[in-house]
């Protein structure tokens, strides 16, 4: 909902934040409260891209680098589950058995042009198209229902009290996981071209910001050759985990994305 600007003796334009930019400054001021530590990775992504492009070529179809992103995160997780986390007030660590990724895709709600978070359930026991078309449905919602009135109605509350909501991962772990999921994904590539990072606080154990792809050298085989590299931020909580497993784990989704996981080879004519 867009509220009706107003212009002061001066001239200038006065916008009241709208309820969801409370909720976004309401949940940013939590998350930095956080003892978040980021990762700027890049990710050789060439053929990955390729694979994509050569699906686009043969079936009319591009597939989603988010859920591309989605599903290596998840496999990753497998691996290394003990970022799959909350930990609560107590200083206990839940850990989750069910990745569910928390993804922000933009859809259109009563008109309008919003980024709304879906959550991609049980995400490393599905394949990369189901989890594509699950994504490409949510961005295709015109579902007013997509921000219920409930929620609407709770970004009107006290600051104070709408802040209380960001501490459910520490008071309710498994309740916050049925809301929002285990881990998230963000996506900041789409906004524009060339490489970059984003580096953003986060209320989840971890993150990954998607950032831009660029073209760089690089040395394959003995031959310089031209790679797409991908930006990657990942954001993880250090209550929760130390820096050596979360860089194994990182490892692990770098050599994902880099093999094209579940991404099958175009067929050869």
């Amino acid at each position: 909902m867009v509220l009706p600007a107003q212009r002061d003796g001066m001239g200038d334009r006065i916008e009241r934040p709208s309820p969801r930019r409370r909720g976004t400054v309401d949940y940013m001021r939590a998350a930095g409260q956080r003892s978040n530590v980021h990762g700027l990775v890049e990710v050789d992504v060439t053929e990955a891209r390729r694979r994509i492009r050569a699906v686009e070529a043969e079936t009319g179809e591009q597939v989603s680098f988010t859920a591309f992103v989605v599903s290596c995160l998840a496999s990753a997780l497998e691996d290394h589950p003990e970022l799959n986390a909350y930990r609560d007030w107590r200083g206990r660590v839940h850990v989750f058995d069910d990745v569910d990724v928390n993804v922000l895709v933009e859809t259109t709600i009563r008109g309008e042009r919003l980024g709304v978070p879906h959550v991609v359930r049980d995400a490393s026991e599905r394949t990369l198209r189901s989890i594509h078309d699950e994504i490409r449905a949510a961005q295709d919602s015109t579902d007013p229902t997509a921000l219920p009135r409930l929620a609407e109605l709770a970004f009107r509350l006290p600051g104070f009290v709408r802040r209380l909501v960001w501490r459910l991962p520490q008071w309710f772990p498994r309740r916050w996981k049925g809301m929002a999921g285990t881990v998230a994904v963000t996506s900041v590539g789409m906004f524009g071209e060339g490489g970059g990072w984003a580096v953003s606080p986060t209320n989840y154990t971890l993150q990954v910001t998607v950032g831009g792809i660029s073209e760089k050298p690089r040395v394959v085989d003995g031959d310089l050759v031209t790679r797409e590299f991908l930006s990657l931020t990942v954001t993880f909580d250090h209550d929760v985990v130390d820096g050596a497993p979360a860089a194994r784990f990182v490892q692990r989704l770098r050599e994902l994305l880099a093999d094209a996981h579940g991404l099958d080879a175009p067929s050869e004519a």
